[in-house]
Parts: structure tokens; C-alpha cells; sequence
């Protein structure tokens, strides 16, 4: 059994993550992160920093955007009708959604922000156009349950689903 990060295995992580002027954006604390090593359930650059790592590594990775969740391009932020929405959809800036194109591709939009009757829509993840830290301890790593292997990602740190 391999206690490396390889592609196909469930790697288990801990980490902080802040942005080029230290604020922290993100942070397991004392819980735990699952992946599925290989299949793009973390942003590139970390993937690629953590191939090859071992249990009790620590890594402190420093990512461009075009490592992490990519450039900002286009038009930016786009208005739409609250109406769009479910009555009852708890809106809040961050929050991703899919949906489908006019030619009935789908994609992930997000919410850049919510102002009276009118959502803000953006095809960016938040967190596009920044430069990102990730300070990660590996804590585990396991080989993927069938159901994980088929649907292509973790489902927690003991392989039960959690969402």
C-alpha cells in the first residue's frame, strides 16, 4: 500500500489558504480534506505540488492564477433578474451554480454579488485573477472506495459521502 500521493488514491490534507497579502481565505482547522488525486478536484498547480508527497509532508505553495482558478477575462459580472431564481434560493456572493447555455451546454456560474432586485452573475470562481498560498500538511492517503472511483472524487475522509 502506497503512503504517496499518486493519482487514483484518496489523499487526505490539511491546509490554510491566504491570498498574496496573507489574509486567510480558507483553512481546514482541525478537520480534514479528501480528494481524489487525478481528477481535477483541487485547483491545478496544488495537484501537481502534491503528486509524489508522503504522509507527514508539509508543502507551502505559492500558485499564479493560471495555477489556481485561472484569469479574469471578458465581461465581468453580469446583471439578471432575481426572478431568475427560486422564490426561496438563499443568494449570497460566492456561491456556485450550474446552468445551461442557450445551446444547452451547462456551466458553473457564481454570484458576485446580490443588490436589490437584480443578481450579480459571473462566470469566474471568486477567487480567479489572484496569486494563492497554500500551507498543507498531508495527513493520510488511501486507496478510493468503487463508489468514489466511479463518481471521480472523495467522499470524505473515511469514503462516506457527504453531499
Amino acid at each position: 500500500m502506497s503512503e504517496r500521493v499518486e493519482d487514483g488514491k484518496v489523499v487526505l490534507i490539511r491546509y490554510t489558504l491566504t491570498n498574496a497579502a496573507g489574509k486567510v481565505l480558507d483553512q481546514t482547522g482541525d478537520g480534514v480534506f479528501a480528494y481524489l488525486q487525478g481528477k481535477g478536484n483541487v485547483v491545478p498547480g496544488l495537484e501537481r505540488a502534491l503528486a509524489g508527497a508522503a504522509i507527514g509532508d508539509s508543502l507551502d505553495v505559492t500558485l499564479a492564477p493560471e495555477d489556481a482558478y485561472g484569469v479574469r477575462s471578458g465581461p465581468g459580472p453580469q446583471a439578471v433578474p432575481r426572478k431568475e431564481f427560486r422564490r426561496d434560493a438563499d443568494l449570497a456572493p460566492g456561491m456556485a451554480f450550474r446552468a445551461k447555455g442557450s445551446e444547452g451546454q451547462e456551466a458553473t456560474l457564481y454570484i458576485a454579488k446580490v443588490q436589490g432586485s437584480k443578481v450579480w452573475i459571473d462566470t469566474h470562481h471568486p477567487l480567479a485573477g489572484e496569486t494563492l498560498r497554500f500551507q498543507v500538511n498531508v495527513v493520510g492517503v488511501r486507496e478510493p472506495t468503487w463508489e468514489e472511483a466511479e463518481h471521480g472524487h472523495a467522499h470524505g475522509p473515511s469514503g462516506v459521502h457527504t453531499h
